[in-house]
């Protein structure tokens, strides 16, 4: 087995309508010209990176936008759509594959089988309506049932927003775990989106060792300085947690209680002395892929605003520089993403699985990645501004991109 980054493809409705409460750079930059052809070329050159470092790379593929079914289910049309649900029929929010499932591997998992939960997004209206397409995608790329289970969402009467709430801690990513769900109680001005009984419910359904499986409250000053999700602040991979000091309500309990049950596990805590919770966020400092490099050691994959922010790469370069986990660091361009809210690590869904048993649909090599790279050049609009979406020659061009891609990769429509 291993890790396989699934990363969405930036669909060509990336626009951006600032419709993520408590997401700060989504905020700042509302009713801003996006260039989706930009984004999604931005997005497959951070595949092809990973690739190149000899990591395994798959995908998941943008959803229909706009969103004429959920639309109807409202009781309107895109042609009359009222002003308050436009924006989201239109999001291509998808693209943030982190938040697309909560993913437990089969030596966790009581049957020897990798759990997916789709995750439900109800607590913001231009996420809500990701989870049926999502789910059949899921049930599409993982649908060996010898060595998977697909679960739909969890009712929708607890929030639950995937992966980026889910960290693991492992002497090896085959080897069996520790999994830690993260969920918020309150967050100041800005709404709790991962919800404690959501968490708990996963991991009844995924089948996992109780006394491996932690519980933990993000902090109320990560969450309300605009830490939406934990994975803005907090990131693992095998026996490495690489955190704030303020991500948790109660680090020192919660780290005690996982090095009780996983000793070999490393704590790198980033002190708020160092960076601020405003520059973890602006740079998306922890929202980086930690990733086990094939060549050995940890390897960490950032976006160019970390490089950007003075006490995000002065404390990375001294980490780098001493004897701490992290060898290696490798800056992408994700700038359109970032504009909207996601980093490197909010694009992809972390999957560990043997990739033989995975719909070869759903994973990609560069000559693959040019093919597609191909549609999207073509395909994508350069630009999309607000006034652009009350077009209908835009809509045709929409949902023309999204069907091109769709036979480039020789996937139907699923729902």
């Amino acid at each position: 087995m291993r890790e396989i980054n699934f990363d969405g493809i930036i669909g060509p409705s990336h626009n951006y309508a600032g419709l993520s409460l408590g997401n700060v750079a989504s905020a700042s930059n509302k009713g801003l010209v996006s260039h989706p052809r930009a984004a999604a070329l931005q997005g497959l050159e951070k595949m092809r990176h990973n690739l190149r470092l000899g990591l395994p790379q798959g995908l998941l593929l943008p959803h229909r936008r706009p969103d004429r079914a959920w639309l109807a289910e409202l009781g309107t049309g895109v042609e009359a759509v009222p002003a308050s649900l436009r924006p989201a029929a239109f999001s291509a929010s998808a693209m943030w594959a982190a938040n697309a499932a909560t993913v437990s591997p089969a030596p966790d998992c009581a049957d020897g089988r990798c759990h997916l939960t789709a995750a439900n997004l109800r607590t913001m209206a231009h996420r809500s309506h990701e989870w049926p397409e999502t789910l059949a995608q899921l049930r599409l790329a993982f649908a060996d049932d010898t060595r998977f289970a697909v679960h739909a969402p969890v009712p929708a009467t607890f929030g639950d927003e995937g992966a980026a709430n889910h960290m693991r801690l492992c002497a090896s990513h085959d080897a069996p775990g520790v999994e830690v769900f993260v969920y918020g109680q309150r967050g100041g001005v800005y709404p709790v989106r991962q919800h404690e009984e959501a968490s708990r419910a996963i991991a009844r359904l995924h089948r996992l060792d109780p006394d491996r499986t932690l519980f933990v409250c993000q902090s109320e000053a990560a969450i309300a300085a605009g830490a939406f999700h934990n994975d803005v602040v907090a990131v693992a991979n095998e026996n490495v947690l690489f955190t704030h000091e303020q991500a948790f309500e109660n680090g020192p309990v919660f780290y005690a209680e996982l090095k009780r049950l996983a000793p070999e596990v490393e704590i790198v805590e980033v002190p708020a002395s160092a960076v601020s919770l405003e520059d973890a966020i602006r740079s998306y400092l922890f929202n980086a892929q930690l990733v086990t490099l094939p060549v050995g050691g940890m390897g960490m994959i950032l976006p160019d605003e970390a490089r950007d922010t003075p006490s995000v790469w002065s404390w990375l370069q001294a980490h780098v520089a001493g004897n701490g986990p992290i060898r290696q660091i490798f800056v992408v361009d994700v700038r359109q993403s970032m504009a909207n809210g996601g980093g490197p690590a909010c694009l992809r869904l972390r999957v560990v699985a043997e990739p033989e048993r995975v719909d070869p649909r759903f994973l990609v090599d560069e000559a693959r990645l040019d093919r597609i790279g191909a549609v999207i050049a073509q395909e994508w609009p350069e630009a999309i501004t607000p006034e652009n979406l009350l077009d209908p020659a835009m809509w045709a061009q929409l949902e023309q991109a999204r069907a091109a891609l769709y036979e480039e990769v020789g996937v139907r429509e699923l729902v």
